[in-house]
């Protein structure tokens, strides 16, 4: 039920391009199952070759990749759950964060028609390249207002990273077929078993 219920999440709360990647990385775990695609022995060259962007080398992670990409992926998962509480994001996760991003540093590079684009440091590899593909694309969302949309659902069982589409920007479930109707049950039976005392 799990694969089918993040297929449905990823259709319909999909990411704009500045975030995919954002997205994408940290739902290579699956919180529920517990599986997690950086994991598997070849995790993080499947991943990286899989979002083989623009300069992005598929050649094979570095040693303490996954390790790396995992802490990366939480962090960034931290930030997603602040996001969706309203609150301030963890100082942990805000260190970590803000350590792993600065070991990828990005360049402006101006193109002939005057536009210009942040983009990975001259001689990045491997998951310092993808660091600074992620720190580029926050910094976009940043500028155009949609950072703050990106949020991890608030179920504990999923964690799953959605884009909030909605206008007001509250949502707080990956989808509310789901998680968001688990969480009204659970709600509903607490105020029973309350009323019932």
């Amino acid at each position: 039920m799990a694969a089918i219920g993040n297929i449905a999440r990823v259709a319909s709360r999909k990411a704009p391009d500045s975030l995919l990647l954002v997205q994408d990385l940290v739902n290579t775990l699956d919180v529920e199952t517990g599986e997690d695609a950086l994991a598997a022995p070849d995790g993080p060259a499947v991943f990286l070759r899989d979002h083989d962007a623009p300069g992005l080398p598929p050649d094979e992670p570095e040693p303490g990749a996954v390790a790396a990409l995992q802490e990366l992926r939480e962090a960034l998962r931290e930030v997603c759950l602040a996001h969706t509480a309203g609150t301030p994001v963890p100082a942990p996760a805000a260190r970590a964060l803000n350590r792993l991003l600065a070991a990828a540093p990005l360049v402006l590079d101006v193109a002939p028609d005057g536009g210009a684009a942040l983009c990975p440091a001259a001689g990045l590899r491997g998951t310092a390249r993808l660091t600074a593909r992620i720190a580029a694309g926050i910094a976009t969302a940043v500028a155009d207002g949609s950072w703050q949309r990106l949020k991890a659902c608030e179920a504990h069982d999923c964690r799953w990273v959605f884009y909030d589409r909605s206008p007001a920007g509250r949502s707080r479930w990956c989808t509310m077929a789901v998680c968001g109707s688990r969480a009204k049950m659970r709600s509903y039976r607490a105020r029973r078993a309350e009323s019932d005392t």
